[in-house]
């Protein structure tokens, strides 16, 4: 799926290896996208990343000091794909994302289906949240594919499982 926003996505090396990581799913569905694996050394990655942080944004909510997002749209959106714990050691090693803004998503009403619990709406996987991102900057037919994607590989995953019946009743 073609987008105008490049989708710079940096995965923790535990997320690598696992069968039901989105943000594969996100990097095949998205020709321009990069993604930067994040393992034991954080400079290396620093150093890879720092070409694509011109023009950025970062898709994650804004802390104390950390300038939000606004204005024209940028080239790229920067998404960390981790846990919350791993995405916040991962932003704090990366000095080249200290000045970049960060792009908050809205809250959601409802959470669709999801491979791993959430104990919130508004906590999405990273492909959810990429969706939920080109959407914000590029509209909703940019999003919606990618939620699509998401959709059916949460029921194909399930129903590789043999829980697909189970899950789709919501239990």
């Amino acid at each position: 799926m073609a987008t105008r926003t490049q989708v710079v996505v940096v995965r923790h090396a535990r997320e690598a290896d696992k069968s039901t990581g989105t943000a594969r799913m996100a990097g095949l569905a998205l020709p321009n996208s990069v993604m930067i694996d994040f393992g034991e050394e954080s400079a290396p990655v620093d150093a890879e990343l720092s070409p694509y942080v011109e023009d950025a944004w970062l898709l994650f909510p804004a802390e104390e000091g950390a300038a939000a997002a606004s204005g024209p749209p940028p080239k790229r959106l920067i998404v960390i794909d981790g846990t919350w714990r791993q995405s916040r050691r991962m932003i704090k090693k990366l000095p080249c994302l200290t000045n970049v803004p960060r792009m908050a998503l809205p809250s959601k009403a409802d959470a669709p289906l999801r491979l791993r619990e959430s104990t919130s709406p508004d906590n999405r996987s990273t492909l959810e949240a990429i969706a939920d991102g080109l959407t914000l900057l590029e509209g909703e037919a940019a999003g919606q594919p990618l939620h699509a994607l998401h959709t059916l590989m949460v029921e194909r995953v399930f129903r590789a499982r043999g829980v697909w019946d189970l899950k789709a009743a919501g239990q």
